[in-house]
């Protein structure tokens, strides 16, 4: 999206969304004249990408947004799940109640690096990264199971404002 966004850019096109693979870049407004919306599918297990509705639609004009998730890309073994998301200290799947991660930022790339990061670090270790590097401007939403068919919900407050109620 980034390629394609500095293309068009380039021809003088100033309102565009550009999604490749899940990264979301957006400039200006769409031609109602309103900010992008760009809606987030629920962490359901197994899910095809829209079947089960949305977990949130948020605002974007000028910023990237990404979403990691562990809820679709996994494989059962013995009875465990094994999450498709690696992490590197262990070189093992990753083993936390965190199943989706949402981060809006200026770059695509930020935004997608931030979003695998915090799949690996788990939502305890998100939430302590944010209060210490605030200066990354970087709004989160997080989602966490907290046992069968029950989620927990976690974000930034300048992510909190994006949401479209």
């Amino acid at each position: 999206s980034v390629v394609i966004g500095r293309y068009l850019l380039s021809l003088g096109i100033n309102n565009f969304m550009a999604e490749v693979g899940g990264e979301v870049l957006c400039k200006g407004v769409n031609n109602k004249n309103a900010y992008w919306q760009i809606g987030v599918d629920k962490p359901v297990e197994n899910s095809s990408p829209g079947s089960e509705g949305f977990q949130f639609v948020v605002n974007v004009n000028n910023g990237a947004i990404a979403t990691s998730g562990n809820y679709r890309k996994f494989y059962e073994k013995d009875g465990l799940k094994y999450a498709h998301t690696i992490n590197p200290k262990t070189g093992f799947p990753v083993q936390h109640s965190l199943l989706s991660v949402t981060v809006k930022a200026d770059k695509c790339a930020d935004a997608d690096g931030y979003a695998t990061a915090f799949m690996v670090m788990g939502m305890e270790h998100t939430k302590k990264f944010l209060s210490l590097n605030s200066e990354l401007r970087l709004e989160v939403y997080l989602v966490a199971s907290s046992g069968k068919d029950a989620y927990e919900v976690w974000m930034t407050k300048g992510f909190e404002n994006l949401l479209i109620k």
